[in-house]
């Protein structure tokens, strides 16, 4: 399987004004081309999905922006508070249960998303201290935005309109 392996840049897009983010596919496998911002890399499915398991899949990337905005988040709050912590590890897992099943859920039929995170906080912490680093694990905006409401505007667009 061959890939394109030059960067795209905003310009090559045209869709929108001024993009962070552009993805390019072939149409011919799940290979995906990503630039957001000076950073290129890839997206693809596992094998068992038909794709050839060259990058992360779409819900890898999912997980890997909460998980890192979540540690940030809690690392700065202990940078800012001058608290002894020596590092931070977040592992997450994907999975799509019955509603039926998940007690905090609104959605009552069919299936949902879910994404379990595990925080661990390693260092000198009073028990206090991990608390409020919990609490503002909850804060980051990419936990946010994944809780709250999401309004995503998708529109066809022509070579011809760029």
């Amino acid at each position: 399987m061959e890939t394109n392996t030059s960067p795209l840049t905003a310009i090559q897009s045209g869709n929108l004004p001024d993009p962070h983010v552009v993805v390019r596919g072939t149409g011919q496998n799940f290979v995906q081309e990503i630039t957001a911002g000076n950073h290129w890399f890839q997206a693809d499915e596992p094998i068992s999905f038909g794709g050839a398991d060259l990058a992360p899949d779409p819900h890898d990337y999912l997980m890997a922006s909460l998980g890192a905005c979540t540690s940030m988040m809690v690392g700065l709050q202990a940078r800012k508070r001058r608290w002894p912590l020596e590092d931070i590890n977040v592992s997450l897992k994907h999975s799509r249960i019955q509603a039926k099943d998940c007690d905090e859920c609104v959605t009552e039929d069919g299936v949902v998303d879910r994404i379990d995170v595990a925080v661990e906080l390693n260092g000198p912490l009073t028990a206090e201290q991990r608390s409020e680093l919990m609490k503002t694990a909850a804060t980051c905006p990419i936990h946010r935005a994944l809780k709250g409401e999401i309004n995503v505007r998708l529109r066809a667009v022509d070579k011809c309109d760029m």
